[in-house]
């Protein structure tokens, strides 16, 4: 997880990494495109855990696997990785909260 910048909106807050789906991109590869520009790394979009709306925003949340290098901070103020007994005990960004209970199940698997 990562913990976002204090001059974004929700600044602090803990959310899972990602972004935007463009135009003509599938899931998968908006995620692996996003982690490589935020964290500098590598990964594969192996499972697709969950969805969620909010504010008419569909996100949807995905196991991923580390391929290649180690998440380094470009804009986030810090990155954990976490258990998931762990995930309930963060202040987590509005727009991750639905996702929650599918991450917790997913990590237990």
């Amino acid at each position: 997880m990562a913990q976002r910048p204090l001059h974004k909106r929700e600044g602090g807050k803990w959310e899972l990494p990602g972004g935007k789906v463009e135009p003509g991109e599938s899931e998968q590869a908006a995620l692996v495109r996003e982690i490589r520009e935020e964290l500098l790394c590598e990964v594969t979009a192996d499972l697709r855990i969950g969805e969620g709306t909010i504010g008419g925003v569909r996100l949807c949340a995905w196991l991923c696997s580390l391929v290649d290098g180690e998440p380094t901070r470009t804009e986030h103020i810090e990155l954990r990785w976490l258990t998931p007994d762990a995930i309930s005990g963060m202040d987590w960004a509005a727009a991750d909260v639905p996702l929650l209970t599918a991450l917790r199940d997913a990590l237990r698997w």
